[in-house]
């Protein structure tokens, strides 16, 4: 039996690790034993516990219980405890999702215990390494002996930095194998969905209406820590409510929401803005398939809007998904509050949408299990 230890921390790694986890225990749990590892970066209870119910994650076999405090304060804690753990676990590989500090630390920790690492979501770029997101995914994919990229531009974005397509075998740190994967997200967009919708009952309880409301979404340190950003986006989202008659529905997220309480006696009045506590996957999803434009900074939910065929405008001046951009799924935008209004209007305006298979045909965790069930049946 092969043990395969998975790193996880924040509400975007629970939501792809339960498609893998899945299927690993529904076509490989004969070959292997998958050891869960929380962090506990993401700790409120709005952005863990629930997500492990709602998606029948078993519960950790290692909880870390490191959160709070800078990038480098959370990473240089998980480290020393991520090496403890693998220690005690000796496992035959690491698997790590996307580009969070608990993929910073994991990466670091097994390349230095020279434990073969597998990343799920390899070769994004933004092309901005001041974001310390760039940084975490350029270390793990430079880390990892298999990669499992998204789509074709990963792929594209591997192939430059030097990664070899050819390799079909004897995969290790310095000879890694690369795969055009799809994506894991899209995986659980198709298996949910449904549920979300039957399960639902966010509409009740906010009185929101289907297909008459937009949905935000702010975390990022560069708007949700800037009161000034975060200032001009809450009344940019006041004044498209008083241009179009359509309610923003805007779940905070924790630091945002501390921002905001701080930032309360200088807020103007936001008329048409439900601000609202964080919310479920489930409901999420409801909220996504539901709104006509959805605003946000979150790579997740950037591919969420595109799954479910939402115009999207991103609250950044870069994204990891290109494709969406150049597509015109999705348009960047400055926090300036009269750009930032003319583009949600624009993009609820565009009636040109098209939907390439930018991501895959929703068989992604099948594909990267596979081939992890295969690398580990060699070691």
């Amino acid at each position: 039996m092969k043990k395969l230890l998975t790193i996880i921390g924040a509400r975007p790694q629970f939501i792809k690790a339960s498609a893998i986890s899945r299927e690993l225990n529904e076509k490989h749990s004969e070959n292997i034993q998958e050891v869960v590892v929380h962090t506990g970066q993401h700790y409120d209870p709005f952005m863990s516990k629930i997500f492990f119910d709602q998606l029948s994650l078993t519960e950790p076999n290692f909880h870390l219980e490191i959160s709070g405090g800078s990038n480098s304060f959370q990473t240089a804690g998980m480290l020393g405890k991520l090496e403890q753990v693998m220690s005690e676990v000796n496992p035959d590989a690491v698997l790590l999702y996307g580009d969070t500090n608990s993929t910073l630390a994991g990466s670091i920790a097994a390349a230095q215990l020279h434990i073969p690492l597998i990343h799920v979501e390899a070769g994004l770029r933004s092309n901005n390494k001041t974001m310390p997101e760039e940084m975490n995914r350029i270390v793990c994919d430079h880390s990892s002996t298999l990669l499992f990229a998204p789509t074709q531009t990963a792929i594209n974005n591997l192939e430059k930095e030097g990664f070899d397509l050819n390799i079909k075998d004897n995969y290790h740190r310095d000879r890694p194998g690369v795969f055009l994967s799809g994506d894991v997200m899209f995986d659980n967009a198709i298996f949910y969905s449904e549920a979300a919708s039957r399960d639902q009952d966010i509409s009740e309880k906010y009185n929101i209406q289907e297909g008459r409301f937009i949905l935000c979404t702010v975390h990022r340190p560069v708007n949700a820590d800037d009161p000034d950003q975060l200032r001009i986006i809450l009344q940019s989202l006041s004044d498209v409510h008083k241009e179009t008659g359509l309610h923003v529905v805007f779940p905070v997220h924790p630091r945002t929401r501390k921002m905001i309480s701080i930032m309360e006696p200088c807020i103007p009045p936001s008329g048409g803005v439900l601000l609202i506590s964080p919310v479920s996957y489930f409901d999420m999803l409801w909220l996504e398939k539901s709104a006509t434009l959805i605003i946000t900074d979150s790579g997740g939910v950037q591919k969420e809007a595109f799954f479910f065929r939402k115009p999207c405008v991103i609250l950044r001046s870069e994204t990891e998904w290109k494709e969406l951009t150049e597509n015109g799924n999705a348009q960047l935008c400055e926090i300036l509050p009269i750009k930032l209004v003319e583009t949600y209007i624009s993009m609820l305006k565009k009636d040109d949408y098209t939907w390439p298979h930018y991501f895959g045909n929703g068989q992604a965790s099948s594909l990267i299990c596979q081939r992890i069930n295969e690398f580990l049946l060699t070691c």
